[in-house]
């Protein structure tokens, strides 16, 4: 429904304007004296001529008023239409949920009753053409009765369209509410790959080529290109978050790239600290054999066998690290900062299992030494932790619970087992060691438990 409808008919009443009462005794006190004369007899005679006076200029006057009120309703009709039309779309542009679908699809229906009452009106308003002279008072009335109808039905419908709005209500808010996001967040991500860009020209002004960060950056250009096509063409919540993708990946390139000389910077360092610490195990390395040569002098072969090979394992580590600190090397000279980051974090690994296997030997060493000269401090740092398991294991108790009893007791009888395997000429110290340290083990798992316990339980 549009306005233009009704242009015939302004038209028409442009082209004939309509006479007044006033406005023709006026025209007739301006004619000469003979020519009134001449007109009198024939005005009073009735012959064909307009009555000017009387209840059919009333009656002519209402039938007007109906046509004009008639027109107010079919434009405030219209204007509600277009409004109601602009708040749809942008209901459905954001919206694809059955609610949306359902108020367009009741839309449309509003549509088609809009062109009746329209059309009703149009026709009312052809039918009867005010301005003619020879109308007589039955057509002026049935053109009142025909407009006035014509009116209620525009304003029937329009109070429909009204309350058809205010049930829109809440969709329409949401929908304004995401098309309000949309056009910062577009924008914000236009800058984040400025932005990206800027920090990218910067970095390669200083001799980094950040041949990566570029790639990166580049399969961002159809995205741009989406997001400048508009939601229009693909969705407002699909441009929403398609603005959000871009800007974190845009964000995560600029980030990199602004970090690139100082990440540059930390590789050099890195390599040059796993140097030094290559070449320190290197020479703690070559003091292994010695130190097994006295563990084989003086202890059994189960104290240090499963030693034997860390020499060999050892120089093996290290020469594996010094081929993948110049392959490391490399890549950071060809810029490659990821593979220079992976290969060192290689080499890290390597030299701490190897630093482990030579701490190994030299710490198997001094226990033993240790624990040969004065076995009796092990066995009583070893029952002390189970005792203090068992008097809390008794704490506000008569007997134990089985689950904790039963494993501490256990403790108590391999700790025992430990200690007599100690007869002999060569006993097994290492064994014993590894026993007593199984116990406090199971002494700490012990306490753990009951502690976990009662603190659920509130005791």
């Amino acid at each position: 429904m549009t306005a233009t409808h009704t242009q015939p008919y302004e038209q028409r009443a442009r082209r004939r304007p309509r006479g007044g009462p006033v406005r023709d005794v006026v025209a007739l006190a301006l004619l000469p004296l003979p020519l009134l004369l001449a007109m009198a007899p024939a005005s009073f005679a009735g012959g064909g001529t307009r009555r000017w006076f009387g209840r059919g200029e009333d009656l002519r006057a209402d039938a007007q008023a109906a046509k004009d009120a008639a027109a107010a309703a079919f434009y405030e009709l219209d204007t509600a239409q277009r409004d109601l039309r602009i708040s749809i779309e942008t209901i459905t542009a954001v919206d694809s949920s059955p609610s949306a679908r359902a108020v367009a699809e009741e839309y449309q229906g509003f549509g088609r009753r809009i062109d009746e009452v329209s059309q009703g009106y149009i026709t009312a308003v052809d039918s009867h053409d005010l301005d003619r002279d020879d109308l007589d008072g039955a057509a002026v009335s049935r053109a009142r009765a025909d407009l006035t109808r014509a009116r209620e039905e525009l304003e029937r419908v329009k109070g429909e369209l009204d309350r058809f709005t205010q049930r829109l209500g809440p969709l329409l808010q949401t929908a304004e509410t995401q098309l309000a996001r949309l056009a910062p967040a577009v924008e914000r991500a236009r800058q984040a790959l400025l932005a990206a860009s800027n920090a990218l020209d910067t970095v390669r002004g200083k001799g980094l080529k950040a041949d990566d960060l570029a790639a990166r950056l580049a399969a961002l250009a159809p995205e741009l290109t989406k997001l400048n096509q508009g939601a229009g063409q693909h969705g407002v919540q699909e441009t929403v978050q398609r603005a959000g993708e871009v800007l974190r990946k845009a964000e995560d390139v600029r980030t990199e790239a602004e970090r690139l000389p100082e990440r540059a910077a930390e590789i050099d360092k890195r390599m040059v600290s796993l140097r030094t610490r290559t070449q320190a195990i290197t020479t703690r390395a070559e003091k292994v054999d010695p130190v097994l040569s006295e563990l084989r002098r003086r202890y059994s072969a189960a104290c240090w066998q499963d030693l034997q090979h860390v020499p060999e394992q050892a120089a093996q580590s290290v020469k594996q690290a010094e081929v993948t600190l110049r392959e490391a090397q490399q890549a950071r000279d060809e810029q490659r900062w990821a593979d220079a980051t992976s290969r060192l974090a290689t080499v890290r690994a390597l030299l701490n299992t190897t630093d482990e296997a030579v701490s190994a030997a030299g710490d198997r060493l001094q226990r033993l030494d240790s624990v040969s000269f004065d076995r009796q401090k092990e066995i009583e740092r070893t029952r002390f932790a189970v005792r203090d398991a068992q008097r809390l294991a008794m704490a506000g108790r008569s007997t134990p619970e089985p689950r904790h009893a039963r494993p501490l007791d256990d403790a108590v009888a391999r700790l025992d087992r430990a200690v007599a395997g100690l007869e002999g000429r060569h006993p097994d110290w290492w064994h014993f060691l590894t026993e007593t340290e199984a116990v406090r083990q199971t002494a700490a798992r012990v306490v753990q438990e009951i502690r976990e316990a009662r603190g659920i339980s509130g005791g």
